[in-house]
């Protein structure tokens, strides 16, 4: 899949072998059975291009490893400690990665509702003010 994904287009078996080739030694009958095995799964779909074929990812990289990620989370029978036991495992890049896919799904945040009476329900200083210090206190 590696390699089909690689090329974003359909590929045949020769292309994929000859890519391989300039890694290691493989046989074009080994090519052929996985790209085969790829099609019967629904991996990949097929065109006729006279006698062979084009093969062409049905998914993307992205979306074939969210449903590796969706199929053992659903299979824990403590998804909530799979989830954190993932998420132990991830950079900080990855977390900062995660924060940002979990926006985008959620959308563009709603803002805080306005309060018109100018209350700070929070207490929070918005003048950056230290809350501790009063009028007509020297700091003594």
């Amino acid at each position: 899949m590696t390699r089909v994904w690689k090329w974003n287009r359909p590929v045949t078996v020769r292309e994929v072998l000859e890519d391989l080739q300039q890694e290691r030694s493989i046989a074009y009958t080994t090519v052929m059975t996985v790209l085969d095995n790829l099609h019967q799964k629904g991996w990949v779909r097929r065109e006729a291009e006279g006698r062979a074929y084009r093969y062409e990812a049905v998914s993307t990289r992205a979306a074939y490893a969210a449903a590796l990620m969706n199929d053992a989370w659903s299979q824990s029978d403590n998804p909530a400690a799979a989830l954190v036991a993932f998420f132990g495992m991830m950079s900080p890049e990855q977390r900062e990665a995660l924060r940002d896919a979990v926006r985008m799904v959620q959308g563009p945040e709603t803002p805080a509702p306005e309060n018109p009476a100018g209350e700070n329900p929070a207490g929070e200083n918005p003048a950056g003010e230290n809350p501790a210090a009063t009028e007509g206190d020297t700091g003594r």
